[in-house]
């Protein structure tokens, strides 16, 4: 890569300031509204249920397509986007075809073998229902994930959606977070079946457990590393550092949620420790010089070349352990008791309000952190600083309030503690299968975004790239890997990384 094209590269994503948080809530917001089409279609007509290739191309023209349009060509109009979404599908419900009447449903889909098509295998104590909603909520982050990491290197994709350098929202900054958060809350299954079965692991077993979690990240960050280096491709130093990125974040953070775990959790639970720490980092940035140092010091030691990195460990680590903690409130049967947060015992309530709850005091604390007549603290991704973990978390609590709100509508009763066998192919019904395949292999289909980008910017003048050249790019890109993850999917292949 010519120096002076990498030059521009870098200089495409950096110095950038971002923009509003509403404009943000707009643009994904696309992701439920195209679930909650997807749904009508889905509860009223059974349109999905056959595995055809039309069946597939709705499925990824929704929940795939309408993502890509939201972050590029719809940018400026997302809210336009979302009304063409909602709609139909109120159309769908108000106004059933007479042919969609007469249609045959099958009670759940069927796979290759002739064989029932079920979601997950539960514990046998049936305490840890699949919850399509949150199938949905994963699926669709890692698609806005997958998509913006390569759009973003086209100019159709707006600079404002970019990372900010050091102050502001985006929604690349938002992506970040929600990986880890959405992280976290599928972490609590192993603590919520441990807990249920009452064993207790000890520090050396926890420790072994993390690590074994820790290495195949830490690989994938070295081997990320040497190829940027040795391929010369533009990097953005000021995003975690000279020599740092995301998976090295990644796979530092379960050793320390394995010793945030050590504490008694009939004192502490995981949302108070994860506020804690971020209050603690917060008074650490505000009354000594780190965030000086962050922002202007020296890169003349291998600390100071991977500062951005190793500090904001701290604010990923609070993320994640609000994402635990959300996901032992709602991934178990409600009456577990096993639900503890900030807010005690919830299981007397519904799902949808236990989210209400959490979105709301995840916002009323992120306005208090944010306002000028209170707190005035700026969000920084690069930091993450206490008002960017109280703004991931209240973001992604709405997030899967909005996609359970839809399945509450669209498939009511849904669970049965009694009948899982018909509960599970009730799930399977309710369930995108393109999101579900995005979820299933989520790192993995990550890996393999990460590995077409490097090619397309190796390959490709993105920076002056026509507007229909992009979208044919970004098109091509999210086909494959769509085609890639379904398929994993329906072969039923796991890649644990």
């Amino acid at each position: 890569m010519a120096q002076s094209y990498k030059s521009l590269k870098e200089d495409f994503v950096s110095n950038l300031s971002g923009g509003g948080i509403w404009e943000i809530n707009l643009v994904t917001a696309v992701a439920p509204a195209a679930v909650l089409l997807w749904s009508a279609l889905q509860s009223s007509q059974g349109f999905f249920s056959n595995s055809d290739p039309l069946a597939f191309v709705t499925d990824f023209l929704l929940n795939v397509g309408a993502i890509l349009a939201a972050t590029t060509i719809y940018s400026s109009s997302p809210a336009t986007l979302n009304v063409l979404l909602i709609l139909p599908a109120i159309s769908v419900y108000l106004f059933p075809s007479e042919s969609a009447a007469r249609r045959k449903r099958p009670a759940h889909p069927s796979n290759a073998n002739g064989q029932p098509k079920t979601c997950k295998e539960q514990d046998g104590s049936g305490l840890l229902p699949e919850r399509p909603f949150i199938t949905h909520y994963r699926g669709a982050m890692m698609v806005v994930t997958c998509v913006a990491i390569l759009a973003v290197d086209f100019r159709v994709f707006p600079r404002r959606f970019a990372k900010v350098e050091t102050w502001g929202t985006s929604l690349m900054d938002m992506g970040v977070g929600s990986f880890v958060f959405s992280a976290g809350l599928m972490s609590a299954r192993p603590v919520l079946k441990a807990e249920a079965s009452d064993t207790k692991s000890s520090v050396r077993e926890s420790l072994k457990a993390s690590a074994r979690h820790s290495l195949p990240l830490l690989a994938l960050g070295l081997i990320r590393l040497y190829s940027v280096k040795g391929l010369d491709y533009a990097e953005h130093v000021s995003e975690y550092g000279v020599h740092w990125n995301f998976f090295f974040t990644l796979a530092l953070l379960p050793p320390l949620v394995a010793f945030a775990q050590l504490l008694p959790t009939r004192v502490f639970s995981l949302d108070m420790v994860a506020l804690l720490v971020s209050c603690i980092f917060q008074a650490v940035l505000d009354s000594t010089a780190v965030t000086t140092y962050i922002l202007t010091g020296p890169r003349d030691n291998l600390l100071g070349k991977n500062r951005e990195g190793l500090v904001s460990v701290w604010g990923y680590l609070s993320i994640f352990l609000i994402g635990q903690a959300v996901g032992i409130d709602i991934l178990p049967r409600t009456g577990s008791k096993l639900c503890r947060s900030i807010f005690g015992m919830q299981t007397n309530r519904s799902l949808l309000t236990r989210l209400l709850i959490w979105s709301s005091w995840y916002s009323l604390l992120l306005f208090l952190a944010i306002s000028y007549r209170t707190l005035g603290l700026p969000v920084s991704r690069r930091l993450a600083n206490l008002p960017y973990v109280l703004w991931v978390s209240a973001f992604n609590c709405a997030q899967l309030a909005l996609f359970c709100a839809v399945e509450t509508v669209a498939f009511p009763g849904l669970y049965s503690p009694s009948d899982q066998k018909s509960e599970n192919q009730r799930c399977a019904h309710a369930t995108s299968q393109v999101l579900a395949a995005f979820n299933k292999n989520g790192l993995a289909i990550f890996l393999l975004a990460n590995l077409l980008t490097g090619l397309v910017n190796l390959s490709t003048d993105t920076l002056h790239a026509s507007q229909g050249k992009a979208m044919a790019t970004l098109f091509a890109y999210a086909t494959i890997l769509s085609i890639v993850a379904t398929s994993l999917h329906r072969k039923n292949i796991s890649i644990k990384l």
